[in-house]
């Protein structure tokens, strides 16, 4: 748009409003890296995910930190609308329903190269 004669440099994702500012937090947070991530509030659902997984990760062994991400900008960047998730080394292996155990072993075990059962 021209004001006075000088046009504003448009840049990001909404051409120019929030300069890709609002998005970069939110973008790092889906790219930093290996682990297991939960996506939800807080709620009784995401944290019923969270002990599957951590008793998941007991199970197999696994010395993996878990992370519970609550904030919605970061939630929104793995393009996860419902939740409780679960994001194993970057990629939602899962979202919408609280997995039980078992099924979270499995998709470990997927996502990680081991064998299924």
């Amino acid at each position: 748009m021209h004001l006075f004669g000088k046009k504003k440099k448009e840049s990001g994702c909404c051409g120019g409003g929030c300069n890709g500012r609002a998005a970069r937090p939110a973008q790092g947070g889906k790219t930093a890296g290996a682990g297991v991530k939960i996506l939800g509030s807080g709620c009784a659902k995401c944290n019923q995910l969270e002990a599957n997984a951590l008793e998941a990760l007991k199970a197999l062994g696994m010395d993996t930190a878990i992370d519970h991400v609550t904030d919605f900008a970061q939630i929104a960047a793995y393009g996860v609308m419902t939740t409780p998730a679960l994001v194993v080394d970057g990629k939602v292996v899962s979202f919408g329903k609280v997995l039980k155990t078992e099924e979270v072993i499995a998709l470990l075990k997927e996502a990680r190269g081991g064998p299924t059962r």
